[in-house]
């Protein structure tokens, strides 16, 4: 069982940043490929970020390439998404999840989700 905290979230204007963190229980966490993924109003939960167990594979959705960067802290337990250049179109909630597969990018891989941290971008 994985328990999956995140946290970061916020209010920040168009071009600025923010740094999400999803903290993560148990001492298995090296052993998930762990992802972000973002649901706004009205619209289907989506994939954002996702990095492999040892953290050497990355993968993006388009959207996000350049502007966003995914990383993980074993020592610590946790995932970031480092997120500049934000847009309106970034508004969203923000759920951190993670996997028993090395990677994956799409929602049905994941076998344990966190809460969801808000992130709003005004223009």
């Amino acid at each position: 069982q994985v328990q999956l905290v995140e946290s970061g979230g916020g209010l920040v204007q168009a071009g600025g940043s923010l740094r999400l963190s999803c903290a993560a229980s148990g001492r298995t966490f090296s052993s998930y490929g762990m992802g972000w993924f973002r649901q706004a109003p009205g619209k289907e939960r989506e994939f954002v970020a996702a990095i492999s167990w040892s953290g050497d594979g990355t993968f993006y959705t388009d959207s996000v390439k350049g502007r966003f960067t995914i990383s993980r802290d074993s020592a610590k337990n946790t995932v970031y998404l480092q997120m500049n250049s934000l847009k309106p179109e970034d508004t969203a909630v923000y759920y951190c999840a993670a996997t028993r597969l090395v990677v994956a990018t799409t929602a049905h891989l994941y076998n344990y989700w966190g809460q969801g941290t808000q992130v709003t971008v005004s223009s």
